[in-house]
């Protein structure tokens, strides 16, 4: 079906598999529990993708799916910053 599944991922507001290029990671690190934005690919952590389309970055505002996937509290400055991307 998919021809490369390494570079596949899913996002978390509209369940939509799509390549990472295609997608924001949102990042928190393992060490520090800092959120992080579009992070290198060595940066160590539980992460989560959103799809990088007016649609999906809206829902996440509305719903708290990001907290609950990161397990975390997440500050309001990081979701307006997902939503300027």
């Amino acid at each position: 079906m998919y021809k490369d599944l390494k570079n596949l991922r899913k996002c978390i507001i509209c369940g939509k598999i799509r390549s990472r290029d295609e997608l924001i990671r949102i990042t928190k690190e393992y060490l520090s529990g800092d959120i992080v934005l579009q992070p290198s690919t060595k940066t160590f952590g539980r992460s989560a993708y959103v799809c990088n389309n007016s649609e999906c970055k809206n829902q996440l505002l509305k719903k708290n799916r990001l907290s609950k996937v990161l397990k975390t509290d997440i500050d309001k400055k990081i979701l307006d910053k997902i939503v300027e991307l």
